[in-house]
C-alpha cells in the first residue's frame, strides 16, 4: 500500500510516474516538527537503501546527506556522494517492512540512528515536499511497489554488457587503435573503449581535437569493424568563448541559467569559464540534447555524461571574494590557525554551497533558485540527451551519468564515481549494486581497479571478478596512475583473460536477468535477505549479493586473502571456474562455510532447482552464439530465458521468452 503526503507547494521532480490520490494524516509512529521528520527504530530492525552511499547495505547508524557532490574520496565518513536516491525501508527479519521516499530536488539529511540510537530523523531543507510511504510484507515487495510508481528503468543495447576499457588521457586516433589491437593480439574481450575529456578541442562540448583525430568518422567506422564502439564523454559546463557553436546558441536563446539580475551564471569547470545549461527549461533540454547527434552522426553510438552535479571550480563571484581575502594571509608569518584558514578558504573555491545559490532556472516562466533543485540538475542533462536520442534514432544508445536523482533511471544508467584502487571499494561496489537497484537504476557498475590511486594486479584479479557479474563493466583509471589495462600485467594476464571469457559466458544469462528485472520491475542484484526475509543471518548479510534468480556472488575483497566465509541461507550448488572454464560443481549445505578462492578462481553459488545457461567463449558480444548453450544446475530444472535483438527501443516482453530444460 502506498501513501502520499504533500507539504507546501513541492516542484515536481518528475520522479513518480504513477502519483496516488494524497493523504492529510501521517501515520502515529511518526512525529513531524515542520520539515523534520522522526521514526522510531527497535534493535532488531536494519536499513536498507539510499542507492549510491557510503557503507554498507545496512544504512544504520551514519548521517547521509542528499546533496549531489563531486566526492572523489569515497570513505566512510562522508555523507554526500554524486546521487540523491531519497528512498529507503525499514524491516526486520520475520517483520513488515516499510518504506519511505522524500521527494524534493534539494538538500535532505537522514540521521539513521547516528544522533540517536533508536531514531531516524529526516530533515528537508524546504517546507515543499511530498513523502511517499509504502509498506508490505517484505523488503522485496516494498521495492517492486515502488519501482512501479517511478517507471521502467533504462534499456541500455546489448552490446553495453561487453567489456569496456577507459583511461583519462586516451587523447588521440593512435591511442584508441594503440588499444584495441593489444586486447585484440591477446585475444582479451572487448567490445568499448571510451573517451574522456582529452578527445576535444579546449574541452569544448561536441567538438573533436582535428590535431589528434584527422578524421573522427572513419576511427569508428575502422573500430566498429573490430566490433568496437567509441564511447566519448559530454560535461555539462559550456565554455563561455564568442565564436564557440554551442555557446553562441545557447546565449542567444537564453538556455543558460541566470544570476539574479538576469546575466548568465558563469563558474569555472574544465574549459576555464563556463555557462550551464538550463535543463530544467524544456527547450533548453531539447537544443542541448540535439547536440549529441554530431557525434552520433560520426559513428558515435553511446556516451557518459559527467560533472553534472554540476561540479563547480569557482565562480566569478566567489573567486573575486577569494583573490580580496588573500593578501591578509600571504604577508606576514603564517600561524597554525592561519595555515588551516587559508587552505580552507581555497578548497572552499570549488563546489561551494553558497554559489549553487547564487543562480536561477526559468520553469514555466518562474525563476527557481538553483539550490532548491540541485538534485535534479544531471537527471536532467542525461534526459535531455536521452529524449533527443529516442525522438530520433531507432536503436537504443548508451547512456550512463556520474550524478542522478530517481526518475533519471529511466533514461539511463549511472557509474558509481571517481573510486579508487582500495580493496573496501570492491565491497562498496557490491553493496552500492544491491541500494541502486532498489532505486531504479539497473544498468551500473564502478571504475573496475579503482580510478584514483595505482592498483595491484591482485586487486584488479579481485575487481575483474566481481564485475563480470554487474551490467556495466569498465576499466577506468586516472591520468598519472598506474596504468591498468589488463595487458600490462603479463603475469596475471591468462587469469584476467579467462575472468572476461566467464563474462562473455555469462551474457546470455546476465542480459537475461537484467532485461526481465527492468521489464517486470524485479531486481537485477539485491541483498540475500530480500529472498530469506525470516532469516536473521541472511538479512544481516552484507557482502554477498543475489544477481538475477539463480546465482549468488560472494566477492573477495580482502588482500592476501585466500578465500572467505560465506552464508548460504540453503543448500546450494558452489562452481569453480578456472578462467572460463568448470573445474567443479559439488553441493554445500545451508549454513555458515568457509571457501578457498585462488586469485585465478572464480567461485559463486546456483541456487537448488535453478539453472545457469552459459554461452561458448567469445570476444566481443556480436560473437556470442545464444543457439548453443551449457546449462548448469539441477537435472529437471528449467530456465526462462530473455532474449531480443539488443536494440529494438521497445522490446515486447513475452514474445522474447524462451523455456530452457536440462
Amino acid at each position: 500500500m502506498i501513501a502520499r503526503y504533500i507539504f507546501g507547494e513541492p516542484f515536481d521532480t518528475e520522479a513518480v510516474l504513477n502519483k496516488p490520490e494524497a493523504c492529510t494524516q501521517l501515520p502515529v509512529f511518526i512525529t513531524r516538527n515542520e520539515s523534520v521528520f522522526t521514526i522510531p527504530l527497535n534493535p532488531e530492525d536494519i536499513v536498507f537503501g539510499l542507492g549510491e552511499q557510503v557503507r554498507g547495505m545496512n544504512k544504520r547508524g551514519h548521517t547521509y546527506i542528499s546533496w549531489n557532490t563531486d566526492e572523489f574520496d569515497h570513505s566512510e565518513d562522508k555523507h554526500s556522494l554524486y546521487g540523491s536516491h531519497n528512498f529507503f525501508i525499514v524491516t526486520a527479519p520475520g517483520q513488515k517492512a516499510t518504506g519511505y521516499f522524500l521527494d524534493y530536488g534539494g538538500k535532505v539529511t537522514f540521521d539513521m540512528g547516528y544522533t540517536r540510537l533508536n531514531e531516524i530523523t529526516i530533515t528537508v531543507d524546504s517546507a515543499d515536499f511530498e513523502l511517499y510511504i509504502i509498506t508490505g510484507d517484505t523488503a522485496a515487495a516494498v521495492t517492486k511497489e515502488f519501482r512501479a510508481m517511478i517507471g521502467q528503468p533504462y534499456l541500455p543495447p546489448k552490446w553495453a554488457f561487453g567489456v569496456g576499457q577507459s583511461r583519462w588521457g586516451y587523447g588521440s586516433e593512435t591511442d584508441m587503435y594503440t588499444v584495441t589491437e593489444a586486447y585484440r593480439k591477446n585475444h582479451i574481450p572487448l567490445d568499448m573503449v571510451y573517451l574522456d575529456i582529452d578527445y576535444m578541442d579546449q574541452f569544448e562540448d561536441f567538438t573533436i581535437s582535428s590535431e589528434r583525430f584527422s578524421d573522427f568518422a572513419a576511427m569508428n567506422r575502422t573500430l566498429k569493424e573490430q566490433h568496437v564502439r567509441v564511447i566519448p564523454i559530454i560535461d555539462a559546463g559550456v565554455k563561455q568563448l564568442e565564436g564557440y557553436k554551442t555557446y553562441e546558441e545557447g546565449r542567444k536563446n537564453g538556455y543558460f541559467c541566470k544570476n539574479a539580475d538576469g546575466t548568465d551564471f558563469v563558474a569555472g569547470v574544465w574549459p576555464g569559464d563556463c555557462c550551464f545549461p538550463d535543463f530544467l527549461n524544456p527547450e533548453a533540454r531539447k537544443w542541448f540534447g540535439d547536440s549529441y547527434s554530431y557525434l552520433v552522426d560520426q559513428g558515435i553510438d553511446g556516451f557518459w555524461n559527467d560533472m553534472n552535479e554540476p561540479s563547480l571550480f569557482y565562480s566569478k563571484e566567489h573567486l573575486e571574494e577569494v583573490r580580496k581575502q588573500l593578501p591578509s594571509y600571504v604577508d606576514g608569518e603564517l600561524s597554525i590557525y592561519k595555515n588551516f584558514a587559508l587552505k580552507d578558504l581555497i578548497a572552499g573555491l570549488s563546489c561551494n554551497e553558497d554559489d549553487y545559490r547564487r543562480f536561477y532556472h526559468t520553469v514555466n516562466g518562474r525563476k527557481i533558485n538553483h539550490h532548491s533543485v540541485h538534485n535534479l540538475y544531471g537527471y536532467n542533462m542525461t534526459r535531455a540527451a536521452s529524449e533527443s536520442m529516442a525522438a530520433n534514432y531507432p536503436d537504443r544508445k548508451l547512456f550512463f551519468s556520474r550524478s542522478s536523482y530517481i526518475g533519471m533511471h529511466r533514461h539511463s544508467g549511472i557509474w558509481m564515481g571517481d573510486n579508487k584502487s582500495r580493496w573496501q571499494h570492491i565491497l562498496l561496489n557490491l553493496q552500492m549494486l544491491a541500494s541502486l537497484n532498489m532505486v531504479g537504476f539497473l544498468y551500473t557498475g564502478a571504475d573496475t581497479g579503482g580510478f584514483g590511486a595505482d592498483t595491484t594486479e591482485d586487486l584488479l584479479q579481485r575487481w575483474y571478478a566481481l564485475s563480470i557479474f554487474t551490467p556495466l563493466f569498465r576499466n577506468h583509471s586516472c591520468m598519472g596512475t598506474r596504468e591498468q589495462e589488463p595487458y600490462r600485467f603479463p603475469d596475471s594476464l591468462e587469469s584476467l583473460r579467462g575472468i572476461l571469457g566467464l563474462r562473455y559466458r555469462l551474457l546470455p544469462y546476465l542480459y537475461s536477468e537484467f532485461m526481465k528485472a527492468a521489464l517486470d520491475n524485479r531486481m537485477y542484484a539485491r541483498p540475500i535477505g530480500f529472498d530469506y526475509p525470516d532469516d536473521a543471518d541472511a538479512m544481516n548479510t552484507q557482502d554477498q549479493a543475489f544477481i538475477g534468480e539463480s546465482i549468488m556472488i560472494a566477492p573477495v575483497y580482502e588482500q592476501n586473502a585466500t578465500g572467505r566465509h560465506v552464508y548460504l541461507p540453503e543448500a546450494m550448488t558452489l562452481v569453480r571456474f578456472k578462467g572460463c572454464e568448470l573445474e567443479e560443481s559439488v553441493d554445500v549445505p545451508a549454513g555458515h562455510t568457509w571457501i578457498t578462492v585462488p586469485l585465478d578462481e572464480i567461485v559463486f553459488f546456483i541456487k537448488k532447482g535453478h539453472l545457469l545457461p552459459l554461452a561458448e567463449p567469445a570476444e566481443f558480444v556480436d560473437g556470442v552464439d545464444w543457439n548453443t548453450l551449457t546449462l548448469l544446475g539441477d537435472d529437471g530444472a528449467t530456465y526462462e530465458l530473455y532474449n531480443d535483438d539488443g536494440l529494438t527501443q521497445h522490446p515486447e516482453y513475452a514474445s522474447n521468452l524462451h523455456i530452457l530444460k536440462k
